[in-house]
């Protein structure tokens, strides 16, 4: 486990990730009482598969086309809102 004060986590913050990357615990301190621990991001949800994708695909084959300008459609859109 390794300990920064918050100034030597600003002044190392890129060593501190590799730190925390490589599998080591960080924790930041303020005023010498630990505040903050690093520990790497999880990935929101779940991955995207190629059912997901396909899924997506028909979805977006069943909506209607629209021929129209859609920047003049959001312009009047937006005019007529204020």
């Amino acid at each position: 486990m390794s300990t920064y004060s918050i100034a030597q986590a600003k002044d190392q913050l890129s060593k501190l990730v590799d730190e925390v990357l490589e599998g080591q615990q960080v924790i930041i301190t303020r005023y010498g009482k630990p505040v903050v621990e690093l520990r790497p991001a999880t990935p929101a949800g779940r991955p995207v598969t190629a059912k997901d994708i396909d899924w997506l695909r028909r979805c977006r084959e069943t909506l209607p086309s629209f021929d129209g300008d859609t920047v003049a459609d959001i312009r009047a859109m937006r005019d007529d809102f204020e």
